[in-house]
């Protein structure tokens, strides 16, 4: 009980700091910020809301400008189920990635942050 107090106390702390903390929107063109959407349509982010490596997953999210789905995967939520099913396992944050008619479950954080940056982040041909 204790620990599942803290925890959510320390979550909510993470999420104050990132939200007074959060990073500048990267700025596009509207064609290309229309293309990055078109790009991403096929991404969804599953991760708690306090997670530390779903906060620090959601700022780079936030600072490339993407409109990716967040699926909140927390207890009793059908994205859990999905993600469990379909995934193969519980464990956030974990970016599912729909193109080309297939589907690719990418559970690292710094993995998912790295595809996001090499696909959408200043060298990108998108930018």
């Amino acid at each position: 009980m204790i620990l599942k107090v803290l925890r959510e106390g320390l979550g909510r702390i993470i999420v104050l700091l990132d939200f007074l903390t959060r990073p500048k929107k990267m700025q596009r063109s509207s064609s290309k910020q229309l293309q990055v959407a078109r790009e991403s349509e096929g991404l969804s982010l599953y991760q708690f809301y306090a997670c530390p490596f779903c906060v620090k997953t959601r700022r780079v999210i936030h600072r490339l400008n993407l409109p990716i789905v967040l699926r909140n995967s927390q207890r009793g939520s059908e994205h859990r189920s999905v993600l469990e099913t379909e995934g193969g396992k519980i464990k956030v944050p974990c970016l599912r990635i729909d193109e080309d008619d297939k589907t690719t479950w990418m559970y690292d954080s710094k993995e998912i942050i790295k595809f996001l940056e090499q696909r959408f982040g200043q060298e990108s041909p998108l930018h």
